[in-house]
């Protein structure tokens, strides 16, 4: 079983009067990709730093296989980061970019010059050592910032947000990569994102933030099919449960597979954008007119107006704009989830 690599306790950081991590717990697995996925300022950047040695948490502890790391400075971990902004030196060589932090540490030449191979046949750029940094792409440029960073050998790599400024192309050709040189590389990895889509192709566990503040761990399955509340969850409609297995949606009555809700109770509901089937009008649940329809290369995304609100739904059938559709949903593809105690407070105060 994987043991504990990373062991974050009860971390508080804060800038000014703005706290970023609040009593952040975390611990992360020995060759384990782990992503840490939310929007700008959630605080997910500031946590990589914290286990880079980049910041100092203002309280708590850094546990590295269980010794308090928390005031070791980044030379002194058994890390290496990979930024957005590759930070390769321009007037080096990619050769000498590799060897940088191996001739810091004083290794032999012949040591060395190996490692510089093996570094670039990971990363499938054999036979670059005397090109400069300008002369590569910026998907190529990356691939030499992540092969200066394992050519030392860490336990652990950190990646903010690496590629964030390729093209989509290049983007997903990297994603790819880093999978396989993690399986490859057997280390642990440990990943910056906002990119949703980013986090479940690569990920092994998703850590959800929003404020400072974790709101889900899971695998990226757990995180996409079963959100733990609205934030995680990307597709929400407010209903009402009529009884258990039965919920309201814009006035419309759907069978679910969900129980233990109440009766009469408001509640969000998850519905995924590939989970609705449109049909004849006469054939769904609902009925509504398609607004928009763009082609995404391996489905249709159409825009369908329904009672005042626009379902999101991915198809590989297309349904032209203006289309009459009913709106079908299968019972398990449905998911029932309390709304937040103020809301549901409030909605119940209404009724009564």
């Amino acid at each position: 079983m994987p043991v504990k690599l990373i062991d974050l306790q009860h971390i508080t950081k804060r800038y000014d009067d703005n706290t970023v991590l609040d009593d952040f717990s975390l611990y992360i697995r020995e060759n384990e990709f782990v992503t840490l996925l939310g929007p700008s300022g959630c605080g997910k950047t500031t946590t990589l730093r914290i286990i880079g040695g980049f910041e100092r948490p203002d309280s708590g502890t850094v546990l590295f296989q269980g010794k308090d790391i928390t005031d070791l400075p980044p030379n002194k971990r058994e890390l290496n980061t990979v930024f957005q902004k590759y930070a390769l030196f321009p007037h080096m060589t990619i050769a000498d970019n590799i060897a940088f932090g191996l001739r810091i540490h004083k290794k032999s030449n012949d040591y060395i010059k190996d490692k510089i191979s093996y570094a670039l046949k990971l990363v499938n750029l054999e036979g670059y050592e005397n090109r400069m940094p300008d002369s590569l792409s910026g998907g190529q440029q990356q691939r030499i910032a992540i092969a200066r960073a394992i050519v030392n050998e860490p336990k652990v790599l950190l990646l903010d947000e690496p590629l964030g400024a390729l093209d989509l192309k290049l983007r997903q050709d990297m994603q790819y990569e880093l999978i396989r040189l993690k399986n490859e590389l057997g280390i642990t990895f440990v990943y910056v994102t906002h990119d949703q889509e980013e986090a479940l192709t690569m990920s092994d566990t998703i850590v959800v933030m929003n404020q400072g503040y974790i709101q889900q761990i899971g695998t990226p399955t757990d995180i996409y099919n079963e959100p733990q509340n609205a934030f995680v969850a990307d597709f929400i409609v407010s209903g009402i449960m009529i009884r258990d297995k039965l919920v309201e949606i814009l006035g419309a009555r759907f069978d679910c597979v969900d129980t233990g809700f109440g009766e009469n109770r408001p509640v969000d509901v998850v519905i995924r954008p590939e989970d609705i089937d449109l049909v004849k009008p006469e054939e769904g649940t609902i009925e509504g007119v398609v607004t928009d329809v763009i082609f995404k290369g391996v489905h249709y995304e159409m825009c369908v107006m329904s009672n005042g609100f626009e379902w999101i739904v991915h198809s590989t059938d297309c349904f032209p704009v203006d289309t009459h559709v009913g709106i079908h949903v299968d019972p398990f593809d449905i998911q029932i989830m309390h709304k937040p105690e103020s809301e549901d407070e409030k909605a119940v105060a209404v009724d009564e």
